[in-house]
């Protein structure tokens, strides 16, 4: 029988990712790779998670 394994994938070593909130309406926090078209994500402020969260 053959191992169920996964080959882990290679990592990027050049990106640059940033984040940001925009403030409107409905306030916005943007997480985006700026080194790759269209490479971003939005979110609800009030959904987002804080950093003492991801921790």
């Amino acid at each position: 029988m053959q191992p169920d394994t996964v080959v882990p994938a290679e990592a990027a070593t050049s990106t640059n990712v940033m984040a940001s909130v925009e403030e409107g309406p409905v306030d916005q926090f943007i997480l985006a790779d700026i080194s790759t078209d269209d490479a971003y994500l939005t979110v609800r402020l009030a959904d987002a998670a804080s950093l003492s969260d991801w921790r």
